[in-house]
């Protein structure tokens, strides 16, 4: 898997198709949840992404501190439901803090983890913080790396 990262303005019109059908794909569809995906954050975005035979397979969107939580941010992680078995999940969240590292210089992240994958982002450093809570139906925690 190749890990691309661009600003939204560096996207091209596939690439762009490609990450918003997987998205919908996995948030919308799979997990069954009827919610706004195109939120009008992704132009303040970065995104960081995994292409496979010329898909997207993987994708993350990273934000600066203090656009989406006070700290750097990683959203819309998602990995396409057959790629999930290569670890790929991993490989596109080390680019994403890799990316947020390299992009916004810090190393304090913070992200709205479905609470069934905690474990896998504590496996990558990351800290359960205050309560759990429903996002669009479905339970969540926060979650901090520093």
């Amino acid at each position: 898997m190749e890990i691309v990262v661009k600003t939204f303005d560096q996207l091209t019109i596939d690439e762009l198709y490609n990450i918003l059908q997987l998205r919908s794909e996995v948030f919308v569809v799979e997990q069954d949840c009827v919610y706004q995906d195109i939120d009008g954050k992704d132009r303040k975005a970065l995104h960081v992404f995994g292409k496979k035979s010329g898909r997207v397979a993987a994708y993350t969107r990273c934000f600066a501190p203090g656009i989406y939580f006070e700290e750097a941010a990683i959203g819309r992680v998602v990995v396409s439901e057959p790629e999930r078995k290569y670890g790929y999940g991993y490989d596109i969240m080390n680019a994403s803090i890799t990316a947020v590292e390299d992009h916004y210089q810090t190393t304090h992240i913070k992200l709205s983890a479905q609470t069934y994958l905690t474990h896998f982002y504590e496996r990558l450093g990351f800290q359960k913080v205050g309560e759990e809570y429903l996002e669009d139906g479905i339970p969540h925690i926060g979650m901090v790396k520093s």
